[in-house]
């Protein structure tokens, strides 16, 4: 008889915790996973699902214009925000009840609570007077929504979190960044037909990707109605009645319905003892871990966006799955965090694998790079003046595919697929070697022969 209440406790039930609770409780484990806002987390909940659904109807007005040059006239077309956000939450909901359900399945005990740290193996629940004495803990909290914090009126702004869940569309919006979330919401509002201001205190938006792509996604949202404001922070909300009126470095004020912060996520580490404990946190307030998810305490593991190493869901998924194999199974295993493919749905869509030219010029000096930009076949007739721009980073030496970078209708998907010749470590004459399929865009891909 063991004398802990659990093998292992789950705090943050997001994509990571509820894999690794449910291969522990299937590994025969007693599990237990405390939530204390709706099974699913950032992914789920209020990120990539209900995000690539907005995005989705975002890209409906796009399509309507295009329908004329294939003969189709489209007259009645009209937009109903409640309606897309109430069927967007209720696939939320149906995809949250299914994670919860998959827990039970695993015998996983569900918590509907706040849990902390009150030592390496002891948790307390907000609700529950004794503490719960644990074998392992498992911190998988992921991050929240970065606010900014010190600017004044920076209260009258909303976040990613409150975007979802609007009352009514706004006539006009300010977005603050010009990552992810930025980039995607913007094409979104705008695509919606709300008036978007992109604002950034860089010089291009996308930072971390390749500046080809940076450069050819910021030239698009100028082209289809986005006003792109770089080099320039905020300095002032105030409130301007039915508005928010934004006072700008720059000396530029501008008045919008609304203003939201898409200026990055935090780990979410905060009230959860994790210092009181012991265990170690990074600057940015993350939790440290090395390959196998451990912390410094013995007892304590953390995974997913709280440790701030790869901030997708399913690098997530892949670090419980290695957790939980050298934990509960005997296969130690870690999860190697080069490689993974990105992707940014905003207009046109990225997708990107591998290294950029600036980092690959950095590792191996001038590298070979073939690029080519083209009028997707699907544009051509609709009058659609939107480019693909597809880019490989080739080693100088070996000719290994270092990189891929796509921007087009199509860009996540093939880099998806693109993953795995950049994983494999396949060359550029491999490639070159491999037949077209046509008439493709993918087809670009085998098809460049000329360095850039």
């Amino acid at each position: 008889m063991s004398k802990y209440d659990y093998d292992l406790f789950v705090i943050g039930a997001g994509s990571g915790g509820v894999r690794a609770a449910r291969l522990a409780g299937q590994a025969g484990k007693r599990v237990a996973i405390a939530e204390e806002y709706r099974i699913g987390g950032t992914c789920v909940i209020r990120g990539c699902i209900p995000k690539k659904y907005l995005v989705h109807a975002s890209e409906f007005s796009e399509l309507f214009h295009d329908a004329k040059g294939y003969g189709w006239t489209v007259e009645w077309a009209s937009f109903d925000w409640p309606t897309l956000r109430d069927n967007v939450q209720a696939e939320v909901a149906r995809l949250s009840g299914i994670y919860e359900t998959n827990l039970k399945r695993a015998n996983v005990e569900v918590f509907e609570d706040r849990a902390a740290l009150v030592g390496p193996q002891a948790i307390k629940l907000t609700r529950q007077e004794k503490p719960i004495t644990v074998e392992k803990i498992l911190v998988s909290t992921g991050g929240r929504a970065s606010r900014l914090m010190g600017l004044k009126g920076e209260e009258l702004a909303i976040t990613s979190n409150e975007a979802f869940l609007l009352k009514e569309l706004p006539q006009s919006i300010l977005i603050v960044g010009a990552g992810y979330i930025a980039v995607e919401f913007a094409t979104i509002f705008s695509g919606l037909g709300v008036e978007t201001t992109l604002v950034y205190r860089g010089d291009k938006i996308l930072r971390g990707f390749d500046d080809d792509i940076r450069t050819h996604v910021q030239a698009n949202l100028q082209r289809t109605g986005v006003n792109v404001i770089t080099l320039a922070t905020l300095t002032e909300i105030s409130d301007a009645g039915d508005a928010r009126l934004v006072t700008l470095s720059n000396g530029m004020r501008i008045e919008a319905a609304q203003v939201m912060f898409a200026t990055g996520r935090e780990p979410n580490t905060e009230g959860l003892g994790l210092i009181e404990a012991g265990v170690q946190l990074t600057e940015r307030g993350a939790v440290a871990v090395d390959q196998y998810s451990r912390t410094n305490v013995l007892s304590v593991f953390a995974l997913g966006d709280v440790t701030d190493r790869l901030n997708l869901t399913p690098v997530a998924i892949r670090e419980a799955v290695a957790f939980a194999e050298t934990e509960f199974y005997g296969r130690p295993l870690s999860f190697d965090h080069r490689d993974v493919p990105t992707a940014v749905f905003g207009r046109p869509h990225v997708g990107a694998v591998g290294l950029t030219e600036h980092e690959a010029n950095k590792l191996y000096g001038d590298v070979d790079v073939y690029k080519t930009s083209f009028r997707p076949m699907k544009n051509i007739i609709a009058g659609n003046e939107s480019r693909t721009l597809m880019k490989l980073i080739v080693h100088p030496q070996d000719q290994r595919v270092l990189g891929v970078h796509i921007a087009g209708p199509e860009g996540p998907e093939l880099a998806q697929l693109a993953a795995i010749a950049v994983k494999a470590g396949l060359t550029k004459q491999q490639w070159d070697m491999t037949c077209a399929l046509h008439p493709t865009a993918a087809e670009e891909l085998v098809l460049m022969r000329e360095k850039s």
